[in-house]
């Protein structure tokens, strides 16, 4: 049975349901053909089972490169042009398979070839699982900047196994705590403290920890509660990207070598410490939430070496930004966001962030 969430769209998390993958997608998306779009890591392990779920004649597995680095308006162009030298017309499902790279430009794909095919998410990574896959955004990465080029369309279904976790290294699969943890933080204390609890279980047992499903679930729940109230990011959606603002700029300045979710970590270390400096909120957060993570063995300081200046001209160049203002969702405490009014992000100086920044060095 799919999660109750008020998506307008069926999540399915439960151990084992990547074998209804086929039956799911036909319900939701009955469909002509299937292409599958996945990545040269995630292929290998688990692409085999979803293709033999449908016709061989009218399925097709288009995989590329495993990385960051390969979410570009250059890979979307060659997916693209693979999907018409097919023949894929309007009658096609695209089903992505695979973590947030996979998730957000076959997402795109979707959205734009022949103005909109349906989607199915099958994320294979815990912070696709708590992320990318819900909420309907999809983007490429520029030159310039992080997700600059994209489109909000949403899936048809997500399917999340949480056995497929078991395949992670254990570095991936920390990362994707990040992302829960920022859940707790903007919207749900006990949540938070959950995941605390949860901690040692996880740590020594992994993706096998009991606790698990339930904590996928429960944060899957937050971000879809968020999504629902603002769809297109106008407003209360921006308490989603706590943390990520630095967390773009030093995964731009580091040329996207880096886990997503460690560079989250950093992020949300420093603009927690920016809500304090801001008076947003009261000092001990920022300690609270950095002791949180180095619990979870995520990392909290900088990347050796980076200059604060490249990290700061960075922030004016995201997807945020007003008037060439950098923007920030800040909390006002464990489970609380400042509102700004309505706007649900704000803009500080410069002068502030190179303090806070300093303090993760």
């Amino acid at each position: 049975m799919p999660l109750p969430l008020p998506l307008g769209y069926p999540v399915y998390c439960e151990a084992g349901v990547l074998a209804r993958v086929g039956d799911i997608t036909r319900e939701v998306a009955p469909s002509h053909r299937v292409a599958i779009i996945s990545d040269d890591a995630v292929a290998p392990l688990h692409a085999a089972a979803i293709v033999a779920q449908f016709p061989a004649a009218s399925t097709q597995l288009f995989t590329i490169p495993a990385g960051e680095q390969e979410k570009t308006r250059e890979r979307w162009g060659q997916l693209t042009d693979a999907l018409v030298a097919w023949g894929a017309g309007r009658d096609t499902t695209v089903i992505a398979l695979g973590g947030g790279v996979v998730g957000d430009l076959a997402g795109f794909v979707a959205a734009t070839y022949m103005r909109g095919l349906p989607v199915v998410q099958v994320p294979t990574t815990l912070l696709a699982m708590v992320d990318a896959s819900v909420g309907g955004k999809t983007a490429v990465d520029t030159p310039a900047g992080k997700n600059l080029v994209g489109a909000f369309h949403n899936p048809v279904a997500v399917v999340m196994d949480p056995t497929v976790l078991a395949t992670l290294p254990p570095a991936v699969l920390r990362s994707g705590m990040a992302e829960m943890f920022k859940h707790g933080i903007i919207a749900d204390a006990s949540y938070f403290d959950q995941l605390l609890q949860a901690l040692p279980a996880i740590q020594e047992q992994g993706a096998h920890a009991p606790e698990m499903s339930a904590l996928i679930a429960a944060s899957v729940h937050i971000k879809a509660d968020v999504v629902a109230e603002d769809t297109r990011e106008g407003g209360l959606r921006q308490i989603l990207n706590f943390g990520h603002t630095i967390a773009h700029a030093i995964e731009k300045v580091q040329h996207y070598d880096m886990l997503h979710g460690d560079a989250v970590a950093m992020g949300m270390v420093t603009e927690a410490r920016l809500a304090e400096l801001t008076g947003l909120a009261s000092h001990g957060l920022a300690l609270a939430v950095r002791d949180a993570l180095e619990r979870a063995g995520l990392p909290v300081q900088l990347p050796p070496g980076i200059r604060l200046v490249d990290i700061v001209a960075e922030t004016h160049g995201d997807k945020k930004a007003r008037s060439g203002a950098a923007r920030y969702a800040l909390p006002r405490s464990i489970g609380e966001m400042e509102p700004a009014e309505g706007k649900w992000a704000l803009p500080v100086h410069d002068d502030l962030v190179v303090t806070a920044l300093r303090e993760q060095i």
